[in-house]
């Protein structure tokens, strides 16, 4: 068993020192005039994140006769060519989801300030959020390993849990039909928002492999279609990447929800399934290193019967979604390991599921 070294899923070609300065020029051009900005240093969290670009870093500046200080955390869309997650970041869908989401909900997320669209400040699109303190489930090494939370006592486990199903319930019960939601619909084939959301990642699987393929996404596909929800439910706004290692916490409670370059709308079950699996992962690599793992953390059948008590709505098919969750994953896993070829010089295996950690797992769920 191998763990991906989070380096590796964050390198790229920029200059820290010309991001610096670049940033700086344009801080300044946000602020009010005689601000005499003075930005710190630039680093980027180390436990956990995958695709965009995250800079931290603090600002001061005047502003009508005091001096102020604040943290920020800049999103930058990552370059073409340092071989990104994802075919395409759209940072202005990001950022109105994230304001979106403020205005219509008691779901906490990061105030965002800033937006920048053009390439000419940073060579990407980027926006600007006040940062917020806070700790992470790590992924790297994964939590089940050994962390704050697996070392928490049972009672702890089941207050973040349940925090955090409390956190999906309240997004999808923003009433989408008194704000516009048209900008998180996804251009693709289909009748039914799911229906264009499983097109959504076939067209990644397909752009991610190339000219090869992953034998156990492709049976994942298959089982999809074979096994399609009898009932797909209502179409609420959809996280996307709806895991606990997207949340900062206080305590056990979230401070803010995180990572939004997957939201769109979809059934409730996306989330939910999402989330379950992404557990459900770590703690089957956790197993595969002989270690307890976290078998009562985020069980189906709690998630379930809690997200029916907060939201009032039952979701049919979950296991469908988890199963969704798995064959997404696995595609995702493989454009990582196409960074690794670009960054490392490392080969493709003979085998191309040897690339999927999970690949075992899915087979397992896929045979039920």
């Amino acid at each position: 068993m191998e763990i991906i070294d989070v380096d590796e899923l964050k390198k790229s070609s920029r200059d820290p020192g010309e991001m610096h300065r670049r940033l700086e020029v344009w801080m300044a051009q946000q602020l009010p005039k005689g601000s005499r900005l003075m930005l710190g240093p630039l680093s980027s969290p180390s436990a956990t994140g995958m695709s965009s670009e995250t800079l931290l870093f603090d600002a001061e500046w005047q502003e009508e006769g005091t001096r102020r200080r604040q943290a920020f955390v800049a999103r930058v869309a990552p370059f073409g060519a340092d071989v990104p997650v994802f075919p395409e970041y759209d940072l202005e869908r990001q950022f109105r989801a994230i304001r979106l989401v403020a205005e219509q909900s008691d779901v906490p997320v990061p105030v965002a300030r800033w937006l920048e669209t053009g390439t000419e400040a940073l060579g990407s699109p980027f926006f600007v959020m006040e940062r917020v303190e806070g700790r992470v489930p790590p992924d790297i090494m994964p939590y089940p390993f050994g962390s704050w939370l697996k070392d928490a006592s049972r009672d702890e486990q089941r207050t973040l849990q349940n925090a955090t199903i409390g956190v999906l319930a309240s997004l999808h019960n923003i009433d989408r039909t008194k704000v516009d939601t048209a900008f998180l619909e996804l251009d693709r084939p289909g009748a039914t928002a799911l229906r264009r959301m499983v097109a959504e990642w076939r067209f990644f699987y397909d752009w991610m492999r190339e000219d090869r393929s992953i034998p156990v996404a492709a049976e994942g596909f298959a089982w999809l279609e074979e096994n399609w929800p009898s009932d797909e439910g209502d179409t609420v706004i959809s996280w996307g990447d709806a895991r606990i290692g997207n949340i900062l916490f206080d305590g056990f409670l979230p401070a803010a929800v995180l990572d939004w370059e997957m939201v769109s709308v979809g059934p409730r079950g996306l989330d939910l399934g999402w989330c379950i699996f992404l557990h459900s992962f770590f703690d089957d690599l956790a197993g595969m290193a002989g270690l307890e793992g976290m078998n009562d953390f985020m069980r189906s059948e709690d998630v379930a019967v809690e997200y029916e008590r907060l939201s009032g709505h039952r979701v049919a098919d979950l296991f469908w979604y988890e199963v969704f969750a798995a064959v997404r994953h696995a595609a995702i896993m493989g454009r990582i390991h196409s960074r690794r070829v670009h960054f490392e010089g490392a080969e493709w295996p003979a085998n191309l599921d040897d690339v999927v950690p999970h690949a075992a797992l899915l087979r397992k769920m896929m045979a039920g």
